[in-house]
Formats: structure tokens, sequence, C-alpha cells
């Protein structure tokens, strides 16, 4: 094996690691600023986020905003 070869088995093992970790903090991402920001459906925004990712990141813009959406607040009844 020349230099080359080596220099691209590197490269290539870096760019997998660095698809690998995309995909994780991908998946990770909806859930945690679900946590953060106190939402009431926090652990169904993280499943979400997760399972878009294995249907092809379709639907996973959708699990990201629902982390940003605000539940509003049950009126008292009697009002």
């Amino acid at each position: 094996m020349s230099g080359y070869d080596i220099f691209a088995w590197i490269v290539l093992a870096i760019l997998v690691a660095s698809a690998i970790a995309v995909f994780c903090i991908a998946g990770w991402l909806p859930g945690h600023i679900a946590k953060s920001r106190n939402h009431p459906y926090a652990q169904a925004v993280t499943v979400a986020g997760w399972i878009t990712l294995f249907f092809g990141f379709a639907l996973w813009p959708l699990a990201f905003i629902w982390a940003y959406v605000d539940v509003p607040a049950r009126k008292a009844d009697g009002a």
C-alpha cells in the first residue's frame, strides 16, 4: 500500500464516522430541544425524532418543528 492508499482509508473512516455522528445528532436534537423547553410531549418528540430518521428523514422536519411548538394551556371550565 502506498501513502495515498493509507490517506484514502483514513479519509474514508473520518467520513463514515462523521456521517454516523450527524445521523445520531439529528435523531437526538428534537427530543433534546423539547426537553429543554419543558414540552409536555417531550418523550413523543424524542421518539418521533428517532423514528423519522429510519424512514428517510421525510418527516424529521415535523419532529423538529414540533419540539418548538408550545401547547396552549387549557382554559378553566365555567369561563
